[in-house]
């Protein structure tokens, strides 16, 4: 079996379906997944959520028998201003997504930093400030369902898509609930520094997300970049990181047939640079041995 704080998401095999997927994750030895639900990306959680398509997901994981670590999700554009109706049927994807998250004992949904474009709608603050005002709201709704509300708050392709940005939707979220994935791809795609940017989050952090980068491109396989994970995994440790990591191996480097050969590959490197017996918070071993 795979380290217990290491999974993989299901848009590692996002051209597969759910079953398939699940499948193959757990064959490679996982002992969690991340669910997709992303437009255009990996919709192995629908888009439309009613009640018959989140039995089909739940009956899935629960064959697969993997545990769900979070349902990735999009509920459309939180920086654009909205209507009542706009933002009645948003709340109602978020409940369908905290539902599907308590029936599958996720214990978060993820939820994005803005719309999938780098220039504010109105002005960066009030952007900023809306995203942040939603994303409170939609943590609001998840404590009552006993699940936590994470959001990706750095993505090169989206509003906040540099480290300066993400750091100011984190400021705006101090104080309430809601939590931050930090995916290692593009913290290194925005040519921000890694370990800088983990210790400015410090223990914000919730979960990270693994795969390789160079700056401008995310969508590398693991040593197919310039990602310094090990220098990562200590930066994580120095801040007290007590969550999950999970392989979201979205790359284009790989030819479908030799996707699962590819994560077990780079499941073999993160696993070199943990501790194969973790305690909390993460222990990382560094390549000449000793804990760093």
């Amino acid at each position: 079996m795979r380290h217990p704080r290491l999974g993989c998401s299901t848009i590692t095999f996002r051209r597969l379906d759910l079953d398939r997927a699940l499948d193959t994750i757990a064959e490679l030895g996982f002992r969690e997944v991340d669910l997709g639900s992303l437009p255009n990306v990996c919709e192995h959680v629908p888009l439309d959520l009613d009640d018959r398509a989140r039995s089909r997901v739940v009956r899935a994981v629960g064959n697969s028998g993997l545990e769900v670590r979070s349902i990735n999700a999009d509920i459309g554009d939180l920086n654009r201003p909205a209507t009542r109706a706009e933002l009645d049927a948003a709340r109602m994807h978020v409940d369908s997504l905290l539902a599907l998250a308590t029936q599958v004992g996720a214990v978060a949904v993820v939820l994005p930093n803005g719309a999938l474009s780098h220039d504010p709608i109105e002005t960066l603050n009030s952007d900023l400030d809306r995203v942040a005002g939603r994303l409170i709201e939609a943590a609001g709704s998840a404590s009552t369902h006993g699940v936590e509300l994470w959001t990706e708050s750095l993505h090169v392709h989206r509003l906040c898509c540099t480290a300066e940005r993400a750091l100011a939707l984190t400021a705006r979220l101090d104080g309430s609930t809601v939590r931050h994935v930090v995916d290692v791809s593009h913290v290194v795609a925005s040519g921000a520094d890694l370990a800088e940017t983990i210790d400015a989050f410090g223990r914000r952090t919730a979960h990270v997300h693994l795969r390789d980068a160079t700056p401008g491109d995310i969508n590398l396989s693991i040593g197919r970049g310039v990602v310094d994970f090990e220098r990562g995994l200590a930066a994580l440790q120095r801040n007290d990181f007590d969550g999950h990591l999970t392989l979201e191996l979205e790359t284009h480097d790989v030819d479908d047939a030799d996707r699962p050969s590819a994560t077990a590959a780079a499941a073999d490197t993160i696993e070199s640079l943990l501790d194969p017996h973790p305690a909390t918070p993460l222990n990382v071993v560094s390549q000449q041995g000793d804990p760093s």
